[in-house]
């Protein structure tokens, strides 16, 4: 089953995430049929992901926001990132999660996750339009590294990815299911979270209401 809704909001909800961490282990990560694939394995060759450096400068393409960092028609609040440290999928290196800048598009994967392999794709085209107007984040959500690696290569992706064994930040967004996507402006702030599956059009729409970055269609 896959988790749709479209208008979720990405305020703070009190009391979520006690509920949350009980909720998780009898979910199973609801949004996807399917389970984890264990922990990391001892298999440290190359990877088709990126690296992470930069994710925490603002894009080096990027166009100057509107002096509030949003289009006219977007909401004008968001809910900081967590203060998470996940590593990078490509070398292990640290990463703290809250000080990504965007523009970003942070997404929520997983290899035994059916709708995540069908959006990953569009999301490969997204970060190849916009070239450097935003970062395309992937997070690899408790999944095993070698069935990853072989999703990536079967699909073409080669934006950097981080790894998220524990959940830890899907937890942290108060979420509990895949496939999910956060869109996330120069501030660390995520304006918009998406929970369902992306296509090129919702992308495209999304990035320019949320991100005030027009995408090539």
């Amino acid at each position: 089953m896959t988790v749709l809704t479209p208008a979720a909001s990405t305020g703070a909800r009190p009391g979520w995430r006690r509920l949350l961490a009980a909720a998780v282990p009898l979910l199973v990560l609801a949004g996807c049929a399917g389970g984890a694939g264990g922990g990391p394995t001892t298999d440290d060759g190359a990877v088709p992901f990126a690296d992470c450096a930069g994710l925490t400068t603002a894009p080096p393409a990027a166009t100057a926001p509107p002096t509030d960092g949003v289009s006219p028609g977007a909401t004008r609040t968001g809910t900081p990132l967590p203060a998470i440290e996940l590593t990078c999928f490509a070398d292990g290196t640290p990463v703290a999660v809250d000080a990504i800048r965007g523009p970003a598009v942070i997404n929520f994967w997983a290899s035994w996750c059916e709708p995540c392999r069908d959006e990953l794709p569009a999301l490969q085209r997204l970060a190849d339009r916009t070239d450097g107007q935003l970062h395309l984040v992937g997070v690899n959500t408790w999944d095993d590294r070698d069935r990853a690696v072989a999703v990536a290569e079967d699909l073409g992706l080669s934006f950097p990815s981080l790894v998220d064994r524990d959940r830890a930040l899907l937890l942290g967004v108060e979420r509990v299911g895949l496939p999910l996507t956060l869109f996330v402006d120069d501030r660390g702030r995520v304006r918009y979270a998406y929970e369902g599956t992306v296509d090129d059009a919702t992308l495209a729409e999304l990035v320019q209401r949320e991100l005030a970055l027009p995408v090539t269609r």
